[in-house]
């Protein structure tokens, strides 16, 4: 566990769920390890780790699940010409990492009963399951940056009230196998690995 300086849950006021998360979360690996690293450095140092006008700014985002049917919900990202898993940026003065997933799922997929998923009825929900920072190719009225992604598994028990926000980021239900054949980053893949083991 990367542990952080001043980060019990009373700590700066409205910034106190993300430290909380952070030092909560056990990384798998050294690659995870670096880029958790690099996130708690991010929150240490900078006023708000959420802005966009930071070179690495924070993102959280989610695998949307259905535990009886074995199938995740994947949004098709123009910018990246790929189905993903939803979320984004945060809103101005929103600082936890779990509620701006779950908005911004609802906001992709329009469904409202999305709930962070459990872990074996322990009563702990919501838990951040991948950490990592990822490269954002830049575009004409943005520099390129990196994304600092906070990853979680949301449930929803209404699969087929899924809709798109817009015309042009359809969503679509798919088998784990389908999903790690769509997704083109391993990144994604051991994303999508931890939501199935913890799905079934």
């Amino acid at each position: 566990m990367v542990g952080m300086a001043g980060s019990d849950d009373g700590a700066v006021g409205a910034r106190a769920p993300l430290p909380a998360t952070l030092q909560r979360y056990v990384p798998s690996g050294d690659v995870e390890e670096a880029d958790l690293r690099r996130i708690v450095a991010l929150v240490e140092s900078v006023a708000d780790p959420w802005s966009r006008s930071e070179p690495v700014h924070l993102t959280a985002s989610a695998i949307v699940g259905h535990a009886a049917t074995g199938r995740v919900l994947l949004r098709w990202h123009e910018r990246f010409g790929r189905f993903m898993q939803v979320g984004g940026h945060g809103d101005p003065g929103e600082r936890d990492p779990l509620a701006i997933a779950l908005r911004e799922a609802a906001e992709e997929t329009g469904l409202s009963d999305l709930r962070p998923f459990e872990r074996g009825g322990s009563g702990v929900a919501g838990e951040l399951i991948h950490v990592v920072v990822v490269p954002v190719p830049g575009r004409a009225d943005e520099p390129a940056h990196e994304h600092a992604d906070l990853r979680f598994l949301l449930e929803t028990d209404r699969p087929d009230e899924a809709r798109p926000e817009n015309s042009t980021a359809p969503v679509r239900w798919v088998s784990f196998d389908d999903a790690l054949a769509l997704v083109g980053e391993e990144n994604l893949r051991v994303l999508l690995q931890r939501a199935r083991a913890l799905l079934s």
